[in-house]
C-alpha cells in the first residue's frame, strides 16, 4: 500500500471520527448540564472513539457495505440518557436531541474554515502536494460528513434526534404513538436507504460541498 492511499485513509477517518464522538458528547454534555450525569458516570463524555463503538453499527455494517460497494451507512452507540434526571423532561430532551445535529453544523464551519485558511497559505503556482491533498481530502470529508449527519439525524423518525425532537414538541397522546414506533425506527431508516430514498439527502451534501469548497 503507497504512502498516498495511507493517507488518503487517515485523512477519511479523522473527520469521521471526530464527527462520530463530538456528536454523541454533545448530547451527554448537555443532558449533564440540565441534570442527568448517567453518559458522565459512565465515562462516555470522552473523545476517545472506542468508547462510542457499536459493534454493528460501526464495525460490520460500514465494512459490509465498503466491501459491497454501496453507500457507506452506520452510527455510534448512543450516549445513556435518563429523562427521569431531567427537571422538565420534554424541555431537556429538545435541546439534547438538537446537540448532536447542532455540534455537526460547528464542525462544517470549522472544516470550512479551515479550508479557507489552508487555500488562502498555498501558492497555486505549482502543482498541489501531497501535504495539500492530504488536507484537502480532510477538509472535503469534513464538510460532507458532518453535513450528512445532520441533514439525517434531523429526519423526525424516532430514534433519529429529529425524531426525539419531534417527540418533545407533540403532546403526550401522540407522543406515546411515537414511542410505538420507535422500535421500528431503524428499520424504517434502513429501508429508506435501501430504496434510495434518502439519495436527494446525500446529493444535496455533494452539491453544497463542491460549492463551499
Amino acid at each position: 500500500m503507497s504512502i498516498e492511499v495511507i493517507l488518503q485513509i487517515i485523512a477519511i477517518i479523522i473527520p469521521l471520527v471526530f464527527a462520530i464522538t463530538v456528536h454523541e458528547v454533545a448530547h451527554g454534555y448537555v443532558a449533564k448540564g440540565f441534570g442527568d450525569s448517567t453518559a458522565y458516570r459512565q465515562g462516555r463524555l470522552t473523545l476517545n472513539p472506542i468508547a462510542h463503538i457499536d459493534p454493528v453499527g460501526t464495525i460490520i455494517l460500514p465494512a459490509l457495505l465498503v466491501y459491497l460497494g454501496g453507500l457507506v451507512f452506520g452510527w455510534a452507540k448512543p450516549v445513556p440518557i435518563n429523562p427521569n434526571n431531567f427537571l422538565r423532561p420534554r424541555r431537556a430532551m429538545f435541546f439534547v436531541a438538537l446537540a448532536g445535529p447542532l455540534s455537526n453544523l460547528f464542525m462544517t464551519l470549522l472544516w470550512s474554515l479551515l479550508w479557507l485558511l489552508f487555500s488562502l497559505m498555498i501558492s497555486t503556482s505549482s502543482a498541489p502536494s501531497v501535504l495539500d491533498q492530504f488536507i484537502f481530502l480532510m477538509c472535503q470529508t469534513g464538510i460532507f460528513i458532518n453535513l450528512v449527519l445532520m441533514i439525517f439525524n434531523l429526519l423526525p423518525i424516532p430514534p433519529l434526534d429529529g425524531g426525539r425532537v419531534f417527540r418533545s414538541l407533540v403532546n403526550e397522546k401522540y407522543g406515546r404513538l411515537i414511542d410505538t414506533i420507535e422500535p421500528f425506527g431503524i428499520f424504517i431508516v434502513l429501508g429508506l436507504l435501501f430504496f434510495g430514498l434518502l439519495q436527494p439527502i446525500f446529493k444535496m451534501v455533494q452539491y453544497i460541498t463542491s460549492v463551499l469548497m
